[in-house]
């Protein structure tokens, strides 16, 4: 494994992008709603990127080994969608929940977070899934350290998640990020701490658990690329990237809408 420390430099094109990343989140609030179509999303959030913010999409025809071409230039994964949810005609309802997941490339820099929105009026299960992944990401960053353990992560989340009744997607993962779109390491969300390689200032890398309502098992649709729950349970995700500073972490995907951090996040 081979973790790129980024420089001075580095890290202040990284906080742009991710900065750009997040406000294309805070952009498209306000159209998720219900009877939007997915596709709709995809193409107000492309011209934004292209034109306002003079960004790349980078899931457009992006394409890892074993892949064929990503189509579209965001994520949406709905309800039972765990990730990589291909935009299309399908028109949101009020009781859904999304995840939408946003990479912009910006002079050459990836930025990459996500977000949940819930659209109208949402089942219990549904709001508590949402916020109990929202703070299994926060667990998670909290574990970020200069000489912690990647491990220190997984386990983090882990409990968090399996205290509460859901479970954790094993298949996917955080990575890192920065002049390419996944690099070292690969960020499980789940594990022992203690284990896994140390944490160095100057890494970035992204925190982003799926976690289930019902069991962990998921499967590949036909496209190539939407995962879904085996069992068809709610699936929820947030994402954000994050530096391995001197004194402990810093979150690069923030903008005027981020949500704010759970009360337990130290202020």
């Amino acid at each position: 494994m081979s973790i790129v420390i980024k420089t001075a430099e580095e890290i202040a094109k990284m906080r742009v992008a991710c900065r750009l990343a997040s406000e294309v989140l805070d952009y498209i609030t306000p159209y998720v709603q219900p009877g939007v179509t997915t596709g709709e999303l995809d193409k107000l959030c492309h011209d934004y990127m292209v034109e306002v913010q003079g960004c790349v999409p980078a899931p457009l025809n992006y394409a890892p080994p074993g892949h064929k071409p990503y189509p579209k230039s965001v994520c949406t994964s709905v309800n039972h969608q765990v990730c990589h949810g291909v935009p299309g005609d399908k028109k949101l309802k009020s009781g859904d929940v999304m995840n939408m997941d946003i990479t912009v490339i910006k002079d050459g820099w990836h930025g990459d977070t996500s977000r949940m929105f819930m659209i109208g009026e949402t089942s219990i299960q549904a709001k508590r899934l949402t916020e109990v992944t929202y703070e299994c990401m926060w667990k998670g960053i909290l574990a970020v350290r200069a000489g912690g353990h990647f491990g220190d992560i997984g386990e983090a989340i882990q409990k968090h998640a399996e205290a509460n009744g859901f479970s954790v997607v094993r298949e996917f993962c955080g990575h890192g990020v920065g002049a390419r779109f996944h690099e070292d390491p690969h960020v499980l969300h789940y594990g022992k701490a203690g284990t896994g390689e140390m944490m160095q200032p100057g890494m970035i890398f992204t925190i982003e658990p799926m976690i289930n309502a019902g069991r962990k098992d998921i499967r590949m649709l036909g496209d190539g690329w939407t995962v879904v729950t085996k069992d068809h349970s709610l699936s929820a995700q947030w994402e954000h990237a994050v530096l391995v500073t001197e004194t402990g972490y810093e979150v690069l995907t923030v903008s005027a809408g981020t949500p704010p951090p759970p009360a337990f996040v130290p202020a």
